[in-house]
């Protein structure tokens, strides 16, 4: 059995994991993630009970009940790097035993939906639209760092897309990961508009915006609103939305054997420049649709 060095593994004196502050008994097979701390206390007043609380940092977590559901909701923060913990620590509370440092015997699937708020990219993804993330084209370059990414990323839309975009090498190569079919099935039903996602490596220059400075191709965001990809089904696909996290949870999603998923509301569209800064009171309908269906 291998075992995760002290330095690898890193676990607090009081038996919790290093960034999340949980313990391994506190966490439930189900876990919706937000990105805003504040946004856990929202989801967790559905809870028909509350198990516990915990804070650290960016990371708030409550686990309870819902209609007979034990359920971890959790905020991330912001952007692929934290994700990249969250989903790395999630895991070995899962699978590690924490007393012996080695893996436990058999493997725990965990479930993971993430809710969050995107920026639309095309005119049927108004204000308020429900996005599930089938593929997510990644910017942040994350999983590129991982051994095995080719095995659970769709190579053939990542060259589709780095020739429709003349993508500069010097931006790294984007890579292209999949949610959870079954999850998406279940969770998104005709609810929401399934489609491509883009996980930016930033809020400004990575989708596009120029404040007061320019970016490198003026051009990325029309050239990411044309772009078409067929699946091997005769699907045909599009570019939905932006946001920061999608690619990044699929991917190591998919590496460590877990169930997720990505959904967000649209609160701008980049398309028909529109936005709403008043979205928290609407979000609350996808929150109750995830809870139910989770």
């Amino acid at each position: 059995m291998k075992r995760y060095e002290e330095s690898e593994l890193i676990i607090n004196e009081d038996g919790s994991i290093f960034h999340l502050h949980i313990k391994p008994e506190q966490l439930a097979d189900r876990i919706i993630l937000v990105g805003d701390p504040g946004r856990v206390t929202t989801v967790a007043s559905h809870f028909d009970t509350k198990e516990c609380e915990i804070e650290s940092r960016e990371f708030h977590t409550i686990t309870g009940t819902y209609n007979g559901k034990r359920i971890t909701v959790l905020s991330t923060g912001i952007g692929c790097d934290n994700i990249d913990i969250v989903m790395n620590e999630l895991d070995a509370l899962a699978n590690i035993d924490f007393k012996e440092r080695d893996d436990k015997p058999g493997h725990r699937t965990l479930t993971i939906v993430r809710i969050g708020t995107c920026g639309g990219l095309q005119p049927e993804a108004p204000l308020g639209t429900f996005i599930a993330s089938v593929k997510s084209i990644g910017f942040d370059g994350l999983l590129n760092y991982y051994a095995g990414r080719n095995d659970v990323c769709d190579l053939e839309l990542e060259k589709s897309f780095t020739e429709h975009m003349n993508w500069s090498s010097q931006k790294g190569a984007p890579y292209v990961a999949c949610a959870d079919a079954s999850l998406i099935e279940q969770v998104a039903g005709k609810d929401m508009l399934p489609g491509i996602t883009i996980a930016c490596g930033g809020f400004y220059g990575p989708q596009g915006r120029q404040v007061r400075l320019k970016i490198q191709d003026t051009n990325q965001n029309e050239k990411v609103e044309s772009f078409r990809y067929t699946t091997p089904e005769g699907k045909e696909l599009k570019i939905c939305n932006f946001e920061m996290e999608s690619s990044a949870l699929a991917g190591l999603a998919s590496l460590l054997g877990h169930r997720a998923m990505t959904c967000c509301m649209v609160i701008a569209n980049r398309y028909a420049k529109e936005m709403n800064t008043e979205y928290k009171n609407s979000i609350d309908n996808l929150i109750q649709l995830v809870l139910d269906r989770i």
